[in-house]
Formats: structure tokens, C-alpha cells, sequence
């Protein structure tokens, strides 16, 4: 086991090396799904969840869910409300929706592993069409340490390492497997770690035969399917690393403007040590985030904000910015709905920056009815926009509001 470890985190492309331990958004996102969890909880509560899937604050949570590709990458489908099977059962019936409800909310507060499993099982007891352990990718981003996500791949990397036959879509087979996952994981947590998404990173490459355990039994066709994965993988690594530079880059435009104009300036928590052209974001940044005044939590989520502009010498927040790739649009937004919320009195204004092919995408989500009908103006800035006036706007740009010449809002 020790060896199959050592070769999954000695391998770059691996879930571990690519999702796992090098992927900001991985830690950014258990906020933001926690949040949205709470939207959730609160929509069925108040009557307005609505009867689909399709625009609602679950559609939300799984795109958020769903932006860590990887082990998650599919996790949305079993939601999708399938109207000729009944699947899921939550959407048109009142009582099912209402247990659905109170299980997150149950799960969400919970501290102990025995609430959670509790929850489960009487969950599973209802027999709500379509809620079998799907619903575990959800429980993931509110337990890492205690309830692995669950999919196919993960099944399937499971049964081949451990030599059984768990079957799919079963929460008494997923908490059998569960058991079998945490002892091991428990034994070798020093190799892996307590979160539990590096063991099911684990048995999702083994599962996607993305890392083999045994292959001298394979066909020739199973090779060429397998050399195509790995091909796949590595064009997929390569793409995140290429967004990651650009990801910075944009990072460092929005920072450099905000310094010319006046502002304090930092970059998010954990990308303060990132370059760009040699020249560190740690170097325009603050050192630390100022104190808001705010809960400990909400705080957290803030300062993992990709840029704030702060009034100079104060902690009066004058703009957030949040960059999304070909991926994040999801948490990005949340975060900056927190920020929003957390400060109604006086407002920060609100950027999303932006792939230039992904404007359709981010007007959409803008015109979500919980974004729309909350008031909240989120302006977004293309990035060909911001790399192209970069030089200009530091240069004859007075304060805040020459963004708004490069920038737009969905009305």
C-alpha cells in the first residue's frame, strides 16, 4: 500500500499533485459550498426552492462542487431532475424536499462523526429517489476529515484495490466502504493526511486506471485506452498550469493599478507568494489582511479574495476582485456576495475579471434571481481589457472610478 501511495504522490499529474496539495481553488471552495449549503437549507425553508434543479441555489452548490474537476468532475448529474422517473424526488414533493432540507442542516452543524452517520442512515430510511451517495460530494466540502466523496471511479479504484465488490448508489454499501476507507486512511494518514480527499484522489486515479496498480493482465486495447487517459491528463495539467500563470498575472495588473492610484493593496491569503515577470505579489501586497470587525469565518473567506483595494492607512474596503478561469465563476461569486453582506452600510464596489470567452457564462450567473434580486452590482472586466489599459490606467487614472471605463455591469 505504502508503494501505490509513494507512486500516487510521486506522479505530477496525479489527483494528489493536481487537485489535492496544489490547487488554491480546492481550499477557497469549502467556504463558499459551505455558504451555499446555508442558501439551501434556507430556500426550502422559506418556500422558494423552487421544483428544477436548473436555477437554484443546489445548481450552485454543485457548480461549485463541480469547478474542482477531478474527483468531482460529473457530480452535478444525479441532481439534474429527470421529470419521466421522478428523479430526484425532491423537487415536486413537499415532504421529501422538507427531509432533504433538515438532513443538510443537520449535517452542516453537526461536530461529531455519530450525527452525521446518524443523519445517514435516516436519510437512507426514507428512500428518497435519487438521494443515495451522490449526496456525499456535498457532505465532503462540510467533513473533509470525516465523510470521502463518492462516485463511480471511486467505487471502482475501491473494489480493485481492496478486492471487493461494493456495489454503486447504496449508502449501506457507501458507509461499509466508508469504514474500510477511514481505517486505512487512520493507518496511513502520516503518508496521505486527515483530509480525506488525498485517499479518494487516491482510488479515483486507480478507479480511472490513471494509476495502475496491476497491469500485466491488461488487453492491448485496454493500453490504448489507458495511453489515451494519460495523454488527456497530462494536456489537462498543462492547461491548469498555463490558466494558473494567467491567473497571477491578472492578479498582478489589478494590484499594480490599485498602488498607482493610492490604494493598500493585497492579494489573497494564500497566493501572496506568486510571481509574475519575477516580480512577487508580496512585494505590492500588505503583509496581513486588516481587522474587519467581523466573525472569524466570514473573515476567513474574505481574505481569500484574489485582490482588495482598501482607503489608504484604514480597513475601509473600496474594491474586491475576484479572477476567474476556465473553470471558478461559482465560489468567485459567493465570496464576494459575503463581502457585500458583511459590509451593507458601505459597500465595496464589486469585480469579477474575466476570460474573454466566458462573458455569456458570466452574464447568466449575474442574472441568477438570488444575484439579481438581492441588489448586489457585480461589474466584470474582461482580461484582454485589463492586460491592454494596464499601463494607461496607472498612468492617468485618478482613483476607483476609471475601472468603470473598462468595465461593465449586467443590468
Amino acid at each position: 500500500m505504502k508503494e501505490i501511495i509513494e507512486l500516487y504522490k510521486k506522479d505530477k499529474e496525479t489527483v494528489y499533485n493536481s487537485w489535492f496539495v496544489n490547487n488554491d481553488e480546492r481550499l477557497k471552495a469549502f467556504r463558499s459550498i459551505r455558504r451555499g449549503v446555508f442558501e439551501v437549507i434556507k430556500d426550502i425553508k422559506n418556500g422558494t426552492f423552487g421544483n428544477d434543479f436548473k436555477g437554484s441555489s443546489l445548481e450552485f452548490v454543485l457548480n461549485c462542487i463541480t469547478e474542482q474537476k477531478q474527483v468531482f468532475k460529473g457530480a452535478s448529474h444525479p441532481f439534474y431532475w429527470k421529470p419521466k422517473l421522478r428523479i430526484p424526488d425532491i423537487y415536486e414533493n413537499q415532504e421529501n424536499k422538507l427531509a432533504f432540507g433538515q438532513f443538510l442542516e443537520k449535517c452542516i452543524t453537526a461536530t461529531k462523526e455519530e450525527q452525521i452517520i446518524k443523519e445517514i442512515i435516516l436519510l437512507n430510511q426514507k428512500k428518497i429517489k435519487g438521494l443515495g451517495p451522490a449526496v456525499a460530494s456535498i457532505l465532503y466540502f462540510l467533513h473533509p476529515t470525516i465523510i470521502p466523496p463518492c462516485n463511480t471511479a471511486i467505487v471502482n479504484g475501491f473494489n480493485a484495490l481492496f478486492k471487493d465488490k461494493v456495489k454503486l448508489g447504496s449508502w449501506s454499501e457507501y458507509l461499509r466502504m466508508r469504514e474500510v476507507i477511514m481505517a486505512k486512511n487512520n493507518e496511513l494518514k502520516s503518508e496521505l493526511s486527515t483530509d480525506l480527499g488525498a485517499f479518494s484522489g487516491l482510488l479515483f486515479d486507480i478507479g480511472d486506471k490513471k494509476l495502475l496498480i496491476n497491469d500485466e493482465y491488461l488487453s492491448e486495447e485496454d493500453r490504448i485506452k489507458i495511453d489515451k487517459k494519460l495523454k488527456k491528463r497530462h494536456k489537462e495539467v498543462s492547461t491548469e498550469m498555463e490558466e494558473e500563470d494567467l491567473h497571477t498575472e491578472m492578479q498582478y495588473h489589478i494590484m499594480t493599478i490599485g498602488k498607482s492610484l493610492g490604494y493598500d493593496v493585497i492579494a489573497a491569503s494564500n497566493d501572496r507568494s506568486k510571481c509574475h515577470n519575477g516580480e512577487s505579489l508580496s512585494f505590492i501586497s500588505l503583509d496581513k489582511f486588516p481587522d474587519l470587525g467581523i466573525d472569524k469565518d466570514t473573515h476567513k473567506t474574505i481574505a481569500l479574495i484574489d485582490a482588495v483595494w482598501f482607503q489608504k492607512d484604514t480597513n475601509k474596503i473600496e474594491c474586491a476582485f475576484e479572477v476567474e478561469k476556465s473553470t471558478s465563476i461559482y465560489s468567485g461569486i459567493l465570496r464576494l456576495t459575503d463581502l457585500h453582506y458583511s459590509f451593507k452600510d458601505n459597500p465595496a464596489t464589486l469585480y469579477l475579471i474575466i476570460p474573454d470567452n466566458r462573458e455569456k457564462e458570466v452574464i447568466h450567473q449575474l442574472q441568477r434571481p438570488s444575484i439579481k434580486n438581492s441588489n448586489i452590482e457585480i461589474h466584470y472586466i474582461m482580461f484582454s481589457q485589463l492586460k491592454e489599459n494596464c499601463n494607461a490606467i496607472c498612468k492617468f487614472g485618478e482613483n476607483k472610478e476609471i475601472l468603470k471605463k473598462i468595465s461593465k455591469v449586467v443590468s
